[in-house]
């Protein structure tokens, strides 16, 4: 367990500062999200790599924690079909049929499911193993 985050069966605490990297990354997703609404796109692109790399930072600091961790996963997919989309849009091939019947924004479906994946194998295969030895510890006391 990471001496920063304490867990217990029902409550983990989070540092302030994690949280505050949390915050940012907000601000940063906003940021990008607004540029690709009012199509300004030099910013728009210039936030992927602040948007994303704070997704994955934040992955990696809570990855002893495996809800955060798969969470977090999801949401690093999220942004990047989240900008994969925005791209498409700014260069004009977001309707453009790419492979077989696919679109450049249609395209955007792959890291989504992958996302949807990360939280599909968190809560059918992780949680559920996570209870059962967390039951057999709380047994065996």
């Amino acid at each position: 367990m990471n001496a920063n985050i304490t867990e217990t069966n029902d409550l983990y605490i989070i540092p302030k500062r994690y949280r505050i990297t949390e915050n940012l990354h907000i601000v940063f997703w906003l940021i990008k999200d607004i540029c690709w609404c009012t199509l300004v796109k030099p910013l728009g692109l210039a936030m992927i790599v602040p948007t994303l790399s704070v997704a994955i930072f934040i992955a990696w600091q809570n990855r002893k924690i495996k809800a955060e961790l798969y969470h977090n996963l999801a949401v690093m997919f999220w942004i990047i079909a989240n900008s994969y989309w925005m791209v498409s849009e700014f260069f004009h091939f977001d309707e453009k049929q790419i492979v077989w019947q696919f679109t450049g924004k249609n395209l955007a479906v792959v890291p989504f499911a992958i996302g949807i994946l990360c939280l599909f194998v968190y809560y059918v295969f992780i949680m559920p193993a996570e209870r059962a030895q967390r039951l057999k510890k709380e047994n065996t006391v």
